[in-house]
């Protein structure tokens, strides 16, 4: 596999040229197996963790195979959680740059209106959570008369989420001739029941889920009792001494109040659950990618939206009741080739959930002694040396890729009948400058916005000043951030 490249497969200069820019070098094992057979345009159903590079694997072909003219969207994306369609959303815009694919974002918690306007503009993918993709289309905002390509991902925990009705009633109001991929770490039966009713002839592709071994990460196992959970977690950090790590509870309380410990003994710490607002989540989520914080306590809702590939622990503070989010849970760690350590602590009466767990993954997790006291002692001033040191911030995968972007403003849009071509065919025009260097651009009633690349955009604005669109001069300045 290592001797494989992207450049091997059939893909658009423009996509490997993003691909070059992300920093994706050698195709995962999923990723080699899924690109060809999406490619070909083949119902799939692959069953692999999470971690293992599957949002490329299908974001990829997808990109590829989409036609830039086509105004309506192309193909849907299906996911269980907000931060989940952010993510993917992100993933599709940034591989997609350079052939100017334009994802939209759809999920709850958002305002109809701001999503139906996108909706309206040129939108390539559709990303997004069941009851919110239902509403749209029931509402009629949702063309989708061009769709192609369907994926459904992390099916098993659409079905945990009590989703898969909702996901059975917007298949059935897609085009009956499309491409339908469904990806999963698990593959309970409601789901292959969903995959075989609506699929045709689906190759399965299983990826061997390598983060349940002890290849990648190491499983540890504490018993502990309820109420000296705290103790055990403040001694096991001092001893483990972690860069990044997330500590897992089953309820949004015990959230708040782990969190409201650690910071009161001086740890970086945040916190994310469903309770909090939509914005503050991404936020938080945001600042723990770019390692301004080392310790995130979360809920479950957090295991299906984080893709960052350094965590270095996992610490289940609360057992999970069901089996696949230890699965879910611990993926978080040992990604992208890196190892991990996940950490569960089991109180006495948890023994059949853990029993339930131990039978699914296929192997006892290790029983550990808590640290003793001059085990603590002893790591006590590394771990003093870290807390007192800044994290340092890491660097954005696609920060390369954006790096040369600038976003323009145009004061004109679709009341002035102005559309994407017309820029296209005006800026193309201008000396040391092609179509290659432009980007996404977003009509609206009436403001444009066109991503200028490589560096050229203060050129572009110069000339762009004293040159019409379609007949008209418009107002030109870098966009405001957003």
């Amino acid at each position: 596999m290592s001797d494989q490249s992207f450049k091997d497969y059939t893909l658009s200069e423009e996509i490997v040229r993003a691909l070059d820019s992300l920093g994706y070098t050698t195709p995962t094992e999923v990723q080699s197996q899924v690109i060809p057979m999406a490619l070909d345009k083949q119902d799939l159903v692959v069953k692999s963790q999470t971690g293992s590079g599957k949002t490329a694997s299908f974001g990829i072909p997808i990109c590829d195979l989409i036609d830039w003219k086509e105004n309506k969207p192309q193909a849907l994306i299906l996911t269980p959680t907000r931060e989940l369609a952010a993510q993917v959303t992100e993933d599709i815009t940034n591989i997609g740059r350079f052939k100017r694919i334009k994802a939209t974002a759809l999920y709850g918690k958002t305002p109809y209106a701001k999503q139906t306007a996108e909706l309206k503009q040129k939108s390539h993918v559709v990303v997004g959570t069941p009851g919110r993709v239902l509403d749209h289309i029931e509402r009629g905002t949702f063309a989708l008369e061009r769709l192609e390509y369907l994926v459904i991902d992390e099916a098993d925990e659409m079905l945990n989420m009590g989703f898969i009705q909702q996901v059975a009633s917007i298949i059935e109001r897609l085009p009956k001739e499309r491409v339908t991929m469904v990806f999963s770490a698990t593959l309970p039966q409601d789901v292959e029941k969903l995959c075989y009713k609506y699929m045709s002839n689906p190759m399965m592709i299983e990826i061997k889920a390598t983060g349940l071994t002890t290849d990648t990460i190491e499983h540890a196992l504490y018993e502990v009792r309820e109420s000296e959970k705290f103790a055990l977690l403040k001694d096991i950090t001092v001893v483990e001494n972690p860069d990044s790590c997330i500590i897992f509870c089953r309820t949004q309380e015990h959230v708040n109040q782990v969190t409201e410990q650690l910071t009161n003994a001086n740890y970086t710490c945040s916190k994310i659950h469903g309770g909090m607002l939509q914005e503050d989540r991404f936020e938080v989520m945001n600042d723990f990618k770019r390692g301004q914080f080392r310790y995130l306590v979360a809920t479950d809702v957090a295991a299906r939206g984080i893709d960052i590939d350094n965590i270095t622990h996992v610490i289940n503070y609360d057992l999970p009741m069901e089996k696949e989010s230890y699965v879910h849970r611990t993926g978080r760690t040992g990604r992208a080739g890196k190892t991990g350590k996940a950490i569960t602590f089991v109180t006495p009466y948890e023994e059949k959930f853990l029993n339930e767990i131990e039978s699914y993954i296929g192997f006892a997790i290790s029983k550990k002694s808590a640290p003793s006291k001059e085990q603590v002692a002893s790591n006590q001033a590394a771990f003093q040396g870290k807390i007192g040191i800044e994290p340092t911030l890491k660097q954005d995968k696609n920060e390369q890729l954006n790096k040369e972007i600038t976003k323009l403003y145009f004061n004109g849009g679709k009341k002035k009948k102005i559309r994407a071509v017309d820029f296209v065919g005006t800026i193309a025009k201008i000396e040391g400058v092609s179509a290659d260097d432009i980007g996404i651009i977003t009509i609206q009633d009436n403001v444009s916005y066109v991503e200028i690349l490589n560096g050229k955009g203060q050129h572009v604005i110069q000339v762009m000043k004293t040159t019409t669109v379609k007949g008209k001069l418009l107002k030109v300045h870098v966009a405001n951030k957003r």
